[in-house]
C-alpha cells in the first residue's frame, strides 16, 4: 500500500523556462496524509516513524485530520523508489511540508517547481523575436543564445 495520494499532475516546461525548443514534462504532486508516521497514539506508528529518513517531520493528528504531512513532487524520471524503500523516491524534484504546500499560492508553487527543473541553469528573462524569425533568449546571468526558425514549433 502506498503512503502517497496523487494530488495533481501538470505539464511544465522541461527545463523550467518556457522556451520554444525544450518541450514539456509531467510533474506529479504526491501528498502524504498527516497520519502517516504520526506520533499520535492510535495512528499505528507507536514504534516510530519508518519514513523519517526521507519525509519532513511527522505531525500530530486527530481522528478528523485531513491535512498533509508532506507533498513530494516527481517527474517520470524521478518516480523510482530506492533499494531501501519503494516508498522513498530516489531523486524527488521537490519536497514540501504539508503546511508549506497549503500556504503556497499556485504562482509560488509554479516558481519552486520551475526552479527545481532549471537546476543550476540561469533563468530566462527575455525573448526577442528578430525579423528573420530567430529568437534571442537572454538569461539572468547575462548570457544569451539564438534559436533559429527551424527550432520553433509550428
Amino acid at each position: 500500500m502506498s503512503i502517497y495520494a496523487t494530488l495533481w499532475a501538470l505539464q511544465f516546461p522541461r527545463h523550467g523556462d518556457l522556451l520554444a525548443d525544450q518541450g514539456w514534462i509531467e510533474v506529479t504532486a504526491q501528498g502524504v496524509p498527516a497520519h502517516v508516521g504520526s506520533p499520535t497514539p492510535g495512528c499505528g506508528y507507536e514504534g516510530g516513524d519508518p519514513y523519517a529518513d526521507f519525509l519532513p517531520p511527522a505531525v500530530a493528528c486527530g481522528t478528523d485530520e485531513t491535512g498533509l504531512r508532506a507533498v513530494v513532487f516527481v517527474t517520470p524520471e524521478t518516480k523510482k523508489g530506492t533499494p531501501r524503500s519503494g516508498q522513498e523516491y530516489a531523486h524527488p524534484l521537490l519536497v514540501r511540508t504539508g503546511e508549506e504546500y497549503e500556504r503556497s499560492s499556485f504562482a509560488e508553487l509554479h516558481e519552486h517547481v520551475c526552479r527545481a527543473l532549471r537546476g543550476s541553469r540561469p533563468r530566462a528573462i527575455l525573448r526577442l523575436l528578430a525579423p528573420d524569425g530567430s529568437i534571442r533568449v537572454v538569461y539572468e546571468d547575462g548570457s544569451d543564445r539564438v534559436l533559429q526558425p527551424p527550432d520553433r514549433p509550428v
